[in-house]
């Protein structure tokens, strides 16, 4: 038990002193106060000299003391110098930053402080690995002014594990080629840790020995993944490449051993029976976990919609072994043909998915809505639901849009309630466009794989107004939640979107005043500016131009405990409710809702309220700074699932792109940067780079707030959406790249062994005989 701060307190002025008593029998100095009596020494002392100057003299203090320099040195608050000497990083102008590498070996030293970035030559980047965090000074300014930094120190090792192919040279080298191309290094492996691996096999290995000045980094094969273009190895490279939790610990295997796939009875007691109500379910085809049901009902006045959302957290407990795996995932991660579940199978796929016929448990979100689409009202509370249907997107829209009479005479019992839903849609449409939501239009596609998991196609996914049903009845039910929780002052995770940076609206807006166009709102724009230029725009010839342009002037959403709003939506309060089955965040959202209901229900009962009392059933009430800690994990944890998913489908990609080099395609440039061109082929929805050097006749310069390449001589200008035809050149599975060339300019080197004065006029009545075809497609409508 420890002691009382004042028995224990050796040290009056330290300013944490009551602190460290409290947690220790014999405390010594707290970092705070040995950082105050290093800076009013003003020099560098080392370990005996700091202990002297506490008055430490026993060698269990002395101890103490070193292990707490150690600690402070591991933080980056102190630096030991060679000669063992301690000074405060703050003093010396020293940087503490991340390291972030890049695939030509340099990298850039990212500052805690959000100063500008470090750039690191190649030489600094031997001693590290991308992500390590490192303490370095600005050693010079190079040629294109920007700050170079040297290395002093690396503070805190990122990578432990990688992922990559195994390399054996002739002369018995055997190195590891990382899959991750922000890390240069190339790995050796001591023929004792090979592990059997072959070479050109794709393998795991352990980080035994981290890089240094003099030395490279050693690596132990920890697991052979298999053999290059294997079906299914593009997942379980992303899987390990980037850290994806994917087997369950044995503690989280205990703990949901008891469980079966019905619902109990002494779960279902205490909660608002809602089983008779026509709640369905409105997914993808090919959906296994069912978070979320709809029901909606006329009133005299509009409508009344309930949203009903698995119950996850009555299964899944603050503190438990599988509460602490849920929050280490994060998410659930969604590949092609397979899932990372946040849960495992017997939550996800069973006791918490709303599984047509089955009694479930779950949390109601109850709106009343006006006839202008206005939720005016709602309510919270646990209840006990029978789903009496899993309905498909496809089979909504043929009910509802189509009116499908086969489909209608199918479902004829939940036909009134699904009426009354798109009746509601209409409205909540109508409030969506007054209120000033950003509406972008984007494609989304979906790989068809053969029997033997190769790529059939790839096609885009029909977005159809059974989808935005349901867009919107979760959007109604988040924008409820997040007051509901704001009004009850109960700390939360808000999905939060920030508008435009400065930086990116100056862009913008130079952008829009080179086509005649201007966005309102002045330095502060709302979403409503956004949409209302949409709208302006959406019949010209270059509206998915200024439609992309003002898609990439905004902020990524994220997580946080601070209230922003939702820039996007164009609503003040914003999180999700809806998928806590896939989304940690959702989870703790129920949870505080389950702490209030619980509370207030103790409150009529007369019983008592406090936080541990109320911990026993499930609810919790979380702090400021641990929610703000969630959210910056649970924001990591989501563009993690974003880098794998996005790797998976890129090798993928490649793959089906193999044996298609050679061949001609139409595109459209979706990206324009310093190096080249980024272009999508139509119908194919690939994407590759025609590289700056491919773009013959010319010096070519880049404009990125026009999103453009300006030829010098020509004048030529390649822009972002414009419509381009390409060759296929090469496809590098390794690298996953794909180099395309212009049409036009492959031609130009077939011809190019001509004498200069042929090749002129060759060039020349090859460009009007192009310019004839161009103008043909256009009337043809090709373009």
């Amino acid at each position: 038990m420890p002691k009382s701060p004042k028995k224990n307190s050796r040290f009056k002025s330290d300013p944490k002193a009551a602190r460290e008593a409290s947690r220790y029998d014999s405390p010594i100095p707290s970092r705070e106060f040995i950082i105050e009596r290093l800076d009013s020494l003003g020099r560098l002392i080392n370990l005996e000299e700091i202990a002297k100057e506490f008055k430490l003299t026993s060698d269990q203090d002395r101890e103490a003391l070193r292990r707490r320099m150690r600690a402070m040195e591991r933080d980056a608050q102190v630096i030991r110098n060679r000669r063992g000497d301690y000074g405060l990083i703050d003093r010396m102008d020293l940087i503490k930053g991340r390291v972030i590498g890049h695939a030509d070996g340099f990298g850039f030293l990212v500052p805690d402080d959000g100063g500008d970035d470090l750039f690191l030559h190649a030489k600094q980047m031997r001693m590290l690995f991308h992500g390590d965090r490192a303490l370095a000074h600005v050693s010079g300014i190079d040629r294109r002014g920007r700050r170079e930094g040297a290395i002093v120190e690396v503070l805190d090792r990122n990578t432990q594990r990688l992922v990559g192919r195994v390399r054996c040279s002739d002369n018995g080298v055997i190195t590891l080629a990382p899959d991750n191309k922000r890390i240069a290094h190339e790995i050796l492996i001591p023929q004792e840790s090979v592990g059997g691996a072959r070479d050109g096999q794709f393998v795991s290995v352990e980080i035994i020995e981290q890089p240094s000045r003099r030395s490279s980094p050693v690596g132990r094969v920890i697991e052979v993944i298999g053999d290059h273009m294997a079906p299914g190895m593009e997942i379980d490279i992303a899987i390990r490449a980037h850290d994806l939790p994917m087997q369950w610990p044995a503690d989280v295997l205990t703990q949901i051993e008891p469980l079966k796939d019905k619902v109990t009875a002494a779960a279902k007691r205490q909660r608002e029976d809602v089983r008779d109500l026509p709640l369905v379910t409105i997914d993808g085809a090919d959906s296994r976990d069912f978070d979320d049901a709809v029901y909606c009902k006329a009133t005299p006045n509009g409508w009344r919609l309930m949203v009903a959302i698995a119950d996850v957290s009555h299964y899944v407990r603050p503190g438990t072994a599988l509460d602490a795996e849920a929050m280490s995932r994060g998410n659930s991660v969604y590949f092609p043909e397979r899932v990372i579940p946040m849960l495992p199978e017997i939550l996800s796929n069973g006791l918490c998915s709303l599984n047509p016929g089955v009694d479930r448990l779950c949390m109601v979100c109850e709106m009343t809505i006006n006839r202008e689409g206005q939720v005016t009202r709602s309510r919270f509370f646990e209840g006990l639901m029978k789903s009496h249907a899993r309905l498909t997107y496809a089979q909504v829209a043929a009910m509802l849009v189509d009116k499908d009479k086969k489909t209608r005479d199918e479902h004829e019992a939940l036909l009134p309630a699904l009426d009354e839903l798109y009746r509601l849609y209409k409205a909540m449409r109508k409030a969506r466009a007054k209120r000033g939501a950003i509406d972008f239009e984007t494609t989304e596609t979906r790989i068809v794989f053969s029997q033997a998991r190769k790529i059939e196609k790839i096609v885009a996914v029909e977005r159809n107004d059974a989808h935005k049903v349901i867009e919107e009845c979760m959007i109604a039910a988040n924008v409820a939640t997040a007051r509901f929780l704001n009004r009850h002052k109960l700390p939360t995770l808000f999905r939060v979107h920030e508008g435009p940076k400065p930086e990116k609206l100056e862009d913008l807006r130079e952008f829009l005043k080179e086509r005649g166009l201007s966005l309102s709102g002045g330095a502060t724009p709302e979403a409503h500016d956004y949409a209302k230029l949409l709208k302006r725009v959406i019949d010209l010839p270059e509206a998915h131009l200024i439609q992309t342009v003002l898609l990439r002037s905004l902020s990524r959403a994220a997580y946080t405990p601070d209230n922003i709003g939702h820039f996007g939506l164009s609503h003040e309060e914003y999180l999700h409710f809806t998928s806590p089955i896939r989304r940690y965040p959702d989870l703790l959202v129920h949870r505080a809702i389950r702490f209030h209901l619980r509370k207030q229900a103790l409150k009529k009962q007369g019983k008592n309220t406090t936080p541990r009392s109320l911990a026993s059933t499930g609810g919790m009430r979380y702090e400021h700074d641990v929610m703000a800690s969630f959210g910056e994990h649970c924001s990591m944890t989501e563009r993690r699932a974003d880098d794998a998913t996005r790797d998976a489908v890129d090798w993928l990609k490649c793959e089906y792109m193999m044996d298609k080099v050679g061949e001609v395609y139409d595109g459209t440039i979706t990206s324009v940067t310093s190096f080249g061109l980024f272009v999508e082929l139509r119908d194919i929805y690939v994407e590759g780079l025609v590289h700056i050097t491919a773009l013959h006749s010319d010096y070519y310069h880049f404009d990125p707030a026009g999103h453009r390449l300006n030829g010098e001589r020509t004048g030529k200008i390649y822009r972002l959406s414009d419509p381009i035809r390409v060759k296929v050149m090469r496809v590098d599975l390794d690298e996953r790249k794909i180099d395309f060339e212009l049409e036009d300019s492959v031609t130009a080197k077939k011809n190019d062994k001509r004498p200069n004065e042929k090749r002129s006029k060759k060039k020349r009545s090859g460009s009007r005989r192009r310019r004839s075809r161009s103008s043909k497609r256009k009337k043809e409508g090709e373009t």
